[in-house]
């Protein structure tokens, strides 16, 4: 899937070389539809409205359909609201920054390639049964793929909180003391910058317990998408700013 997703990215940037001054713009397209921004923002919001109106039932619906494959059934709104915003931090790697990085590094076909095997860890990943060993190599390669950008996008909504008003020297704080403290080797780095910067606890129960302070509610969903915002906009400067660099001293 990966191999056909960057042959396919390979062949429009091909296309984009030969179409003289549009090619630019239509390599700039294919690679804005790689990322999933307004798709995420969207679905966060109608989790917040939900959760506004006091539709609790409504806001589990819309986490389980939109942001998380965690069972939703039984939480109560604070950890509804806590999916989403670890969610929505989580997705600036997944979502932005990694298929930024591949695109610097390796053009459109790195770009497609990463998002193909994002997805599948999206679908397959740590499944059971027959797909177990499929699940298991989709993880483990998005957790390898990964490593740099989740650094990057944790360090991103550090400055993303301080350009949103937020307490970016606690974000810095929660990130260092707890981004080991998932699972995933790359998940805390985002989880715990948000965490700090919102100065609230995201829970996922039985797994993780990130951050100091009050589980979230609707506001705080709305106030992780500023952070989440300018965090992309502060991750992709950073990454522009050391392609150049690797350019310069090349």
């Amino acid at each position: 899937m990966a191999a056909l997703a960057g042959a396919v990215g390979a062949g429009v940037s091909a296309l984009a070389a030969r179409l003289g001054p549009a090619g630019p713009a239509l390599e700039a397209v294919a690679l804005a539809c790689l990322f999933s921004l307004r798709d995420l923002a969207r679905a966060a919001r109608e989790v917040a409205g939900a959760l506004d109106a006091g539709d609790l039932e409504g806001a589990r619906r819309a986490v389980a359909r939109h942001l998380v494959s965690r069972p939703t059934g039984e939480l109560d709104a604070g950890r509804v609201a806590s999916a989403a915003v670890e969610s929505v931090a989580e997705n600036l790697t997944d979502s932005f920054v990694a298929p930024v990085c591949f695109y610097l590094a390796f053009g459109l076909a790195g770009a497609a390639a990463y998002r193909a095997l994002n997805t599948a860890d999206a679908m397959l990943g740590y499944r059971a049964g027959a797909l177990e060993w499929f699940g298991k190599a989709a993880a483990r390669l998005d957790d390898l793929a990964n490593l740099v950008p989740a650094r990057l996008a944790g360090l991103g909504l550090v400055a993303g909180a301080a350009l949103a008003g937020e307490d970016a020297p606690r974000a810095l704080a929660a990130l260092r003391r707890e981004r080991r403290a998932t699972a995933s080797p790359n998940a805390g780095w985002t989880m715990a910058a948000m965490a700090g910067a919102l100065g609230v606890t995201l829970e996922k129960p039985g797994a993780y317990r990130l951050g100091r302070g009050p589980l979230p509610g609707p506001a705080e969903i709305e106030r992780a998408l500023r952070v989440f915002g300018l965090g992309a906009l502060s991750s992709g400067a950073a990454a522009l700013l050391l392609r150049g660099l690797a350019t310069m001293f090349r």
